[in-house]
Order: C-alpha cells, then sequence, then structure tokens
C-alpha cells in the first residue's frame, strides 16, 4: 500500500479508538459469546475455514478476516431472533451454523461481477462435501445471493430461510461502520491503486452511499443496533475527511 494511505489508516484507527464500541457487542455480549463459542467448537466450521484458507483470496477487505467476522455477529444475530422466534436451543445451534457458513462464503467471489449471485453457485458446489440436507444446502446459498445492498434478488420462500439470509445481510452491513475505515476502504484503494486526489473526489459519494445503508437494516436486533454501526462510521469517516485534508493536503 502506498506509504500515504498507510499514515491516513493509522489516523483513522486512531479516530476510532476515540469512538465507542457499538452497542451490539456490550448489550449483547451473552449472544456474541456464544457464537463464538458454537464457531469455534463446530467441526463443520473447522472444514470450511480449512477450505477457505486455500481458496478465498483478500478480496480488497473481503477476505478471510472480514468472512470471519461476518460470520460472528450472524451468528449471534441467529441466537438472538432465533430465541425471540422460540426456537428449541438445538435449532438455534443449527440454523447458526448454516449462517455461519453463509457468512463464510458469501464474497467468496468478491472480485467478480454479480459477485452474490455466482458466490452462491460456488457454494451449492463446494457444500456438497458437506454434512447439510438439501433444505439447508439451499438455505445458505439463498442468503449469499440476498447479501447484497440495493439489489433485487431472487426471492426466498421459507420463513427459516429468510431469517438466515436476514441475519447475514445485517451482520454483513454491520462492516460498513467503523470496519469500513479500519481495513476495506485501505485494501481497495491498495488493490486498485487508487491515486489519493481520485479517493477524495469520491470520498462524499462514498459517505452518502454508508449512510444509505442506514434504513436497509432486516432483522429486529439489526433495526435496533445497525443505525448506530452506520452513523459511528459516518462520524469517523467525516473526521477522518477533514484530517485528511487538513494533513495531507499537499499530496492532492
Amino acid at each position: 500500500m502506498d506509504p500515504v494511505y498507510t499514515q491516513i489508516q493509522s489516523r483513522a484507527k486512531k479516530i476510532i479508538s476515540l469512538h465507542p464500541q457499538a452497542d451490539f457487542y456490550r448489550r449483547c455480549r451473552k449472544a456474541n459469546t456464544l457464537s463464538k463459542k458454537l464457531f469455534e467448537a463446530d467441526p463443520v466450521i473447522y472444514r470450511l475455514l480449512d477450505f477457505l484458507a486455500q481458496h478465498l483470496e483478500n478480496d480488497f477487505g473481503h477476505g478471510l478476516n472480514h468472512a470471519v467476522k461476518v460470520s460472528l455477529d450472524a451468528g449471534a444475530l441467529m441466537i438472538i431472533e432465533g430465541t425471540m422466534a422460540g426456537y428449541a436451543t438445538t435449532e438455534i445451534h443449527r440454523k447458526t451454523c448454516l449462517v455461519q457458513c453463509a457468512g463464510l462464503l458469501h464474497d467468496v467471489k468478491r472480485k467478480q461481477r454479480e459477485h452474490a449471485a455466482k458466490g452462491a453457485i460456488y457454494a451449492r458446489k463446494t457444500l456438497k462435501a458437506f454434512p447439510f440436507s438439501k433444505e439447508e444446502t439451499e438455505q445458505i446459498c439463498g442468503a449469499i445471493r440476498s447479501h447484497e445492498a440495493f439489489k433485487k434478488s431472487p426471492p426466498i420462500r421459507d420463513p427459516e430461510g429468510i431469517l438466515i439470509a436476514d441475519c447475514l445481510y445485517d451482520s454483513d452491513k454491520f462492516r460498513w461502520g467503523p470496519d469500513n475505515f479500519a481495513d476495506t476502504i485501505w485494501d481497495m484503494v491498495s488493490f486498485f491503486k487508487t491515486p489519493l486526489p481520485q479517493f477524495i473526489d469520491y470520498y462524499p459519494k462514498g459517505m452518502e452511499l454508508i449512510q444509505r445503508i442506514r434504513h436497509t437494516f432486516r432483522t429486529q436486533t439489526g433495526k435496533r443496533y445497525g443505525p448506530q454501526f452506520i452513523d459511528l462510521g459516518i462520524s469517523i469517516g467525516n473526521e477522518l475527511y477533514e484530517v485528511i485534508r487538513a494533513e495531507f493536503g499537499g499530496f492532492l
């Protein structure tokens, strides 16, 4: 990465450190802890992680680190939403596995156009080697297919499939908050070799796009906590923009 971007990323992380942690992690600590525990103990997840370590590139900020974060948060959302829906513990644990697998696979084709649809096709082939029923595989693939914002995808018919898809979507969009300015955009500019003046020219449009995400969350829990992720991202992004203009203006 260009040394200037490395300096800007460092300043971004400093700004992030001065903001509070998202309420989702404080108020839903039990669900987050259980999601992590299930993730680390599940042999299916272990196998899929091993597979992805060999096949998933760091697709400009959407590599394995991103996939794991999405999986863990999606699992926590499933635990909360499944409990509210009255599912039995065994059902919640199984659905947590399904949504975590969807999280690990959702960006496997991120470098390609229509990556969600192509990722679902790839996931369906990959999951043939895993112990999922046909229905479960379709639920995972349906979630992957519908995780993009502002794009229509084929409707999901069954309520459980909808819940899995909604948990994946919300968790993925949590990343549009502080995570976006900690890692994602720097991986993207590094991958595309974006000149700093071009980056700054696009910056306001990018901030508008983040703002639009605020009203797209799908689960009850996502609607409650998701907007704060976005508000934190907007605040961090605005502060960073002023820092770039003031401290790195000589590079523009």
